[in-house]
Order: structure tokens, then C-alpha cells, then sequence
């Protein structure tokens, strides 16, 4: 089973991800340790990317691999992962951290309290 990855739909969920952060496309290059013209071409979809480099790009737009890859993915995502999702996407990554640390917490007690 061969499927096809589609760069350009990557590249413009990254562009996508960089603006919304405010962020030129130098800034995210020289965070992740790549050149602004290799930068360009992935966001045009003119450079497959390796996933260490993705990886990285994915880490300084605080975001995760598998939203620049969703429609590349065949994943199922249940509605509490869509809910979590979309209730964390403008968290800062303190936000996300400290609402990931409450959870972990509120899976204990309740774990406690139910036995």
C-alpha cells in the first residue's frame, strides 16, 4: 500500500501555523535550524521534509506533527480528542502545561475516589 504525501498541503498548514503566530518565515528557519530558503520550499511544498526537521518546525510553532500532517494521516480522532484539541489551540505552551498537570491530577482523585 503506497500512499502519496501531499507536501504542498503540509507546507501550507505550516504557513498557515507561522502566521497565525505572527512569525516570519527567517524566525522559524533560524529556530529550527534550517536556511530561509529551504523554509520557503517547504511551505510551497518544493522540498520533502525529514522528519527530524519537521520535528523541529512543528516544536518552535508549538504545534504537533500530527496537525501539519492531519489530512496526510488516516487517523480516527474521537470527539474528546477534537474537544481537548481545539480547546488548547491558543494555549501558550505554560497554559498547555499547567492545564496538562491538572488533568493528571483530576485522573488521580477521581481514580481515588472511585475505588
Amino acid at each position: 500500500m503506497s500512499e502519496e504525501i501531499n507536501y504542498s498541503a503540509i507546507g501550507a498548514r505550516i504557513r498557515a501555523a507561522r502566521i497565525e503566530k505572527g512569525l516570519t518565515q527567517e524566525q522559524v528557519a533560524t529556530a529550527a535550524g534550517i536556511t530561509p530558503p529551504y523554509m520557503s520550499n517547504v511551505e510551497n511544498g518544493n522540498s520533502k521534509l525529514a522528519l527530524p526537521t519537521l520535528l523541529r518546525i512543528a516544536n518552535v510553532l508549538e504545534t504537533t506533527v500530527d496537525t501539519l500532517l492531519y489530512d496526510v494521516t488516516p487517523a480516527l480522532v474521537s470527539k474528546y480528542d477534537a474537544e481537548a484539541k481545539t480547546l488548547l489551540e491558543d494555549c501558550s505552551a505554560e497554559e498547555r502545561q499547567f492545564l496538562l498537570d491538572l488533568m493528571k491530577h483530576a485522573k488521580e482523585d477521581l481514580r481515588k475516589n472511585l475505588r
